[in-house]
């Protein structure tokens, strides 16, 4: 599973999750890609089992980017414990998602095979995505449309 080698911090606040990515929300590497419709933290696990899902799919002829990482680590309480004393140690890590975000790419297959792949990718993902192509960004691009709509 995905987790940073070193943090800076052991323990960090929740943030907020307000407004659309302003990053990472172009295909820079694939043909096709999966994009985020709402704000949502993607658990590492998450990440994986897409990961798996579309390796399954692409076997070795396609090739496979993770434009997301998991470096907000996420604390628990143990169970049965008393209000107070402190936060919670770190249990799992997490990718902060805003909407527009490109999560993951593909390339390599033709376009049935891609688009079958990232929809059932789709499905083991917590939040509405929609799947979206390089030629669609471009094309929309050159037309003078907003690049970040969602």
């Amino acid at each position: 599973m995905l987790s940073p080698k070193r943090t800076k911090y052991r323990k960090v606040q929740k943030g907020s999750n307000k407004g659309n990515a302003t990053r990472g929300t172009r295909i820079v590497n694939g043909e096709y890609g999966i994009q985020a419709l709402e704000p949502a933290w993607i658990t590492a696990n998450q990440i994986e089992s897409v990961r798996v899902t579309l390796s399954r799919y692409t076997k070795k002829v396609g090739k496979t980017w993770i434009k997301i990482f998991p470096d907000k680590p996420i604390t628990k309480k143990p169970a049965e414990t008393r209000m107070g004393s402190g936060k919670g140690n770190p249990e799992y890590f997490v990718a902060v998602v805003k909407p527009g975000r490109i999560l993951f790419e593909i390339a390599g297959l033709n376009e049935a095979t891609s688009k079958e792949a990232l929809k059932k990718a789709i499905h083991k993902l917590p939040i509405k995505c929609k799947i979206v192509s390089r030629a669609e960004q471009e094309a929309e691009a050159k037309e003078g449309g907003v690049a970040n709509e969602i």
